[in-house]
């Protein structure tokens, strides 16, 4: 996140190194939170024994913190590593996490917060059937919104069918 664009992009503060360490262990340990990391398959399966920190692209997350409204999920994605933008590894991610938000957790709705300047990231979740909602000249940002009607969780269902659930083994020094 030291990179000026990227936190423009994702309308960030700058963090020093404990804060970013104490903002990663509460994703990690708080219920109203889940994570994905998008890593770079391309550089994962080239080499043997690539570590998978040597990978990452960026991060998917999901956050659940409407408590009148269980079935809404605010997401977001980041694809840090700017030579791994513009292939479809955002589209990806987004669409796995709302699979897992719409099988595992019952999700129907998705709402995205996206920076106003950042059209890339707005055209993305535009083209995976988000609407507009509302913007805020406050916060310089749009709201893009979709609720998942049957014919919109099986066209997910569909762009996601090739996707399949391993456990993790921490320390793994291959694919799971």
């Amino acid at each position: 996140m030291k990179s000026e664009e990227l936190r423009r992009l994702t309308a960030s503060e700058p963090l020093t190194l404990e804060q970013e360490y104490v903002m990663q262990r509460s994703w990690q340990e708080d219920a109203d939170k889940c994570t994905f990391i998008v890593l770079d398959a391309e550089k994962w399966q080239a080499q043997l024994g690539t570590s998978e920190e040597s990978c990452m692209a960026g991060d998917v997350n999901l956050f659940l913190t409407d408590l009148g409204d269980p079935t809404l999920g605010e997401i977001e994605v980041m694809i840090a590593e700017p030579s791994c933008r513009g292939q479809g590894l955002g589209t990806e991610a987004v669409l796995m996490m709302m699979s897992y938000g719409v099988t595992k957790l019952g999700l129907t709705k998705f709402e995205a917060k996206i920076g106003q300047g950042n059209e890339p990231s707005i055209r993305m979740f535009r083209k995976l059937h988000f609407e507009q909602v509302a913007v805020s000249s406050v916060f310089q940002e749009v709201t893009l919104r979709l609720t998942m009607s049957e014919p919109e969780r099986q066209w997910l269902l569909e762009q996601t069918s090739h996707v399949e659930e391993k456990p993790y083994r921490a320390g793994a020094s291959e694919p799971c």
